[in-house]
Order: structure tokens, then C-alpha cells, then sequence
């Protein structure tokens, strides 16, 4: 497929910029792949779908406050440095991206705040990319709390078009986060309260996690139009052995697998084994699912409303079908659901 296939126009107003006050009672719009048939619900109504023996298959990553603003030596120039990878733990190695990059060489030492944090600049790795090795004295404990204590949400700042407030630490993290790694949250899992999980749990439907490390790869800009020429960033990502055998066995059963977000969705195909079952696995995954796709593991998926032209849009409709899901898009406009990382769900059974 093109790029071009997935352009197509979302008013300004219905990207959304806060979340709704409480996390299940966003919109959901559900679609049946057989019938055709689009519903319209509230999140929490996600219950009447499921029951015993169905597997929900959550990303338990933890978003850490990425995006930090140091000052260049000398000049004082106020630098953002967005944190994207750690290379070594030992000699706290990050990969980033700077802002402006223009501003930024190698052998710059950026400070922040007032702090003993200081950073300096190793390599080039792409336009705005940059190695850093932080200049610190103090134990790892020390300095992942100083990253923590410095550090901004990073809500991606050119769609939500405002500051980061001080309750987006919380609502921006899924309530089952746990392993911390991710510069982006797994926006599925968003809509989740301990109340809704609960539910589900009663109804005997299975909870399990699996890893993957959200990275800006999964949000970068397509530019080419040759889709199978895109090149997705490497994600760190762990499938653990109990998460494979529920979700084998509710293969074996006829239940629904339900992967929870793209994320998930992208993680499990990374890991199938030759008699198209879940493997326990653990390592990088660069995975770009685009239409049409035979998919092996999940056989339902919820996901949010994504904006036009990305990769998370082109996974949706591989899923859920071209078709289907680009009417889904157009409906969606229509009834005025809230798009992107605070919007809506999608339910594609």
C-alpha cells in the first residue's frame, strides 16, 4: 500500500488535549470485521464483549519523564534534550534527540538546572540525534531520580498543543505501568481503571502483560510512498513464559486473544513459533505491520484514534481491514470522537 491511502483530513479541534475525567468513560467505537457493523459505546461497556477463557494482552511499560531542558556551556542557550534509549548503564550513554540541533556539536557539555547533572555530547547520529554521556557522581538510584526529579512528561508536544500540567504524570501512564523504558505511552491501555479489571476479572477473562518499550520509531513520520520501504526504529521488547501459555491456551480454546493497543499487537507477532503459536521471547523488534497481513496471535484489538498517515493507523487497518476501518476514520469525524494518544477507543472484534 501507499502512503497516500491513509491521508486524510482531522479537524484541529477533534485532536483532543486532555483526557476525559475518568478513564473508562471515554468513547468507544466498535467494529465487526464480519458484519461490517459499527457500534458506538463508552469504554466501560468493553465488558459485555468478553468473557471466560478470553486473554487481554496489556503493555506494561512505564513512561519516564523524557524530555528534559538543560543550557549550553558558555552561551546559557536553552537546549531541549529528548531521551530516548539508554546505550550503557555503566557509562550512562543515552541516545537523544536535541532541539534546536543546530546549536549542538560534539564535545558541548550541557548542565541542567541546578543540578549536578551535566551532559556531554559524543556523537552525531542523525539530524536532531545525538550520543550523550552524562557527567555524574553518584550512585544509578541518585541519578535516575535526578532524571526523574528534572524531567518533563513527554506528551508529544506538536499535537497536544499545550503545556505538560502537573497531572499528566498520572494520566498519561496506563494503571498496570510497571517496567519502566517507554518515551510514549501505550495509549490503549489508557481507558483501563482497577474497577473495569476487575469486572473483566470476575468474568474470567485473563489479564496478561507483556513489554514493549514505546519509542519515538512508532510515532516518526513516514516519507516515502512506498510503504515496504519504511524502516521502523528498534523497540525493546519481553514476552514472558506465563503471558504465552494463557495465550496458547485460549488459542487452543477458541477464546479471544485480545491485544490491548498496537503495542501489544506488534509485540506478540514479533514471536510466533513455526505451528503459529506465541513463543517467550525477549530483544528488539522492528516490526512494520501494514495491510494486508495475516495475523497469527491476537484476533481482537483496541486501539485509539490515530492521526492520519502513521504507523500506528496502517497497523489498525491491517487488522481491521482497509476498508473497514478507513469508513470507521470517516464516521468517527462525523460523530465527533476525540482523537490521538487522549482520545477514543476503538473496539475491532
Amino acid at each position: 500500500m501507499k502512503l497516500s491511502d491513509f491521508k486524510f483530513d482531522v479537524p484541529k479541534k477533534l485532536i483532543s488535549l486532555y483526557p476525559t475525567e475518568n478513564r473508562d468513560e471515554s468513547r468507544l467505537m466498535v467494529l465487526n470485521r464480519k458484519t461490517g457493523e459499527i457500534e458506538h459505546k463508552v469504554f466501560k461497556d468493553i465488558i459485555d464483549y468478553f468473557g471466560d477463557g478470553d486473554v487481554f494482552v496489556m503493555n506494561d511499560t512505564k513512561v519516564f519523564p523524557a524530555r528534559l531542558y538543560g543550557n549550553k556551556e558558555k552561551t546559557g542557550a536553552k537546549i531541549e534534550v529528548f531521551l530516548l534509549r539508554e546505550l550503557n548503564q555503566d557509562l550512562r550513554l543515552w541516545d537523544v534527540l536535541v532541539d534546536p540541533a543546530r546549536k549542538i556539536r560534539v564535545g558541548n557539555k550541557l548542565y541542567f538546572g541546578d543540578s549536578d547533572l551535566v551532559a556531554e555530547v559524543i556523537d552525531n547520529t542523525t539530524s536532531r540525534g545525538r550520543t550523550i554521556r552524562f557527567l555524574f557522581d553518584g550512585t544509578d538510584e541518585e541519578f535516575y531520580k535526578t532524571i526523574d526529579t528534572l524531567g518533563e512528561t513527554p506528551i508529544l508536544k506538536e499535537w497536544i498543543d499545550r503545556k505538560v500540567e502537573a497531572e499528566d504524570r498520572e494520566r498519561y501512564q496506563t494503571i498496570f505501568a510497571r517496567n519502566v523504558g517507554a518515551v510514549a505511552a501505550p495509549t490503549a491501555g489508557l481507558h483501563f481503571t482497577p474497577h473495569l479489571l476487575k469486572r473483566l476479572e470476575l468474568k474470567g477473562v485473563e489479564v496478561c502483560p507483556i513489554t514493549l518499550h514505546v519509542g519515538l520509531g512508532t510515532f516518526r513520520q513516514v516519507d516515502v510512498e512506498d510503504l515496504t520501504k519504511h524502516k521502523m526504529d528498534s523497540e525493546n521488547y519481553d514476552i514472558p513464559e506465563k503471558t504465552v501459555e494463557k495465550v496458547n491456551q485460549a488459542l487452543d480454546n477458541k477464546k479471544r486473544v485480545v491485544s490491548v493497543g498496537t503495542t501489544s499487537l506488534k509485540t506478540v507477532e514479533s514471536s510466533v513459533t513455526a505451528n503459529n503459536k506465541l513463543k517467550a521471547s525477549s530483544g528488539w523488534t522492528d516490526k512494520f505491520i501494514i495491510p494486508p497481513y495475516e495475523f497469527k496471535i491476537a484476533n481482537t484489538l483496541i486501539t485509539n484514534f490515530h492521526l492520519p498517515e502513521s504507523t500506528l493507523l496502517m497497523t489498525a487497518s491491517a487488522f481491521g481491514g482497509y476498508d473497514l476501518v478507513m469508513r470507521a476514520y470517516q464516521e468517527a469525524i462525523k460523530e465527533k470522537y476525540r482523537f490521538f494518544s487522549y482520545g477514543d477507543a476503538m473496539l475491532i472484534l
